[in-house]
C-alpha cells in the first residue's frame, strides 16, 4: 500500500474509487465499507484509495474530550494494508480544512486532485463543515455508492461503541465488533 501525506505529490491514480473517514479501530463496520471500496475497484480496474484525517477531527475541533482512539496512525495503516487497500492518502484536519464545504472537498480534492471517479459512503457518512447528508447528494461525473449499517449479531458497530466495552473492561466483546484483537486496554 502507498501513502501519501497531503495532496501536493500524488500520482494519477488509475480509474480511483474512494472512501473518507477516520477509520479509528478498522472494525467489522469499516471492513465492511473497505470490502465495497476493493470490489468497486476492481470491477473499474482501478485502485482503491482510503482518505483519512491526522489528528482526528474531533481533536481540531475541540470535542475531543474523553476521546481515546482504538488504533494509532501506524496500526491503522497497517490493518488497512492487510485488508488490501492500494492507496491511503493522509489529510492534515487543522482548521482551515475543517471549514471547507462538502461540495469544495468533493470538486477541488476528491475529484480535483484523486481523480476519484466513484465514492464509496457509509450509511450515516456527513462531511464538510455544512454537514451534507450523501443519500442526498449527487455530483456530475462522481458515482457514489452507499453501503448499509453492518451489524454483529444484531448489534450495532460502531468506535464509540467499542471504545465503551473496552472502558468497562468487556474485550471480548468488543474484539468481536473489532474483528481483530484489541491494542488498546482502557
Amino acid at each position: 500500500m502507498r501513502i501519501f501525506h497531503g495532496f501536493d505529490a500524488l500520482p494519477r491514480f488509475r480509474h480511483a474509487v474512494a472512501t473518507v473517514g477516520s477509520f479509528d479501530g478498522v472494525h467489522r463496520g469499516h471492513r465492511a465499507l473497505i470490502e465495497h471500496l476493493i470490489s468497486e475497484a476492481k470491477k473499474a480496474g482501478g485502485e482503491s484509495v482510503v482518505l483519512t484525517f491526522e489528528p482526528h477531527p474531533r481533536i481540531t475541533l475541540g470535542r475531543a474530550e474523553g476521546l481515546v482512539l482504538l488504533t494509532t496512525f501506524e496500526e491503522k495503516a497497517a490493518l488497512l494494508e492487510e485488508l488490501g487497500v492500494d492507496d491511503l492518502i493522509v489529510i492534515h484536519f487543522d482548521e482551515a480544512f475543517s471549514r471547507l464545504s462538502c461540495r469544495e472537498f468533493i470538486e477541488d480534492y476528491l475529484m480535483g486532485k484523486v481523480g476519484a471517479e466513484t465514492l464509496v459512503v457509509g450509511f450515516n457518512h456527513r462531511f464538510g463543515h455544512d454537514r451534507v447528508d450523501f443519500s442526498t447528494l449527487s455530483v456530475e461525473g462522481l458515482r457514489i455508492v452507499h453501503v448499509d449499517e453492518e451489524r454483529v449479531t444484531g448489534e450495532k458497530v460502531s468506535s464509540t461503541v467499542i471504545r465503551n466495552l473496552l472502558a468497562k473492561g468487556e474485550t471480548e466483546e468488543a474484539e468481536r465488533l473489532l474483528g481483530h484483537p484489541a491494542k488498546l486496554k482502557i
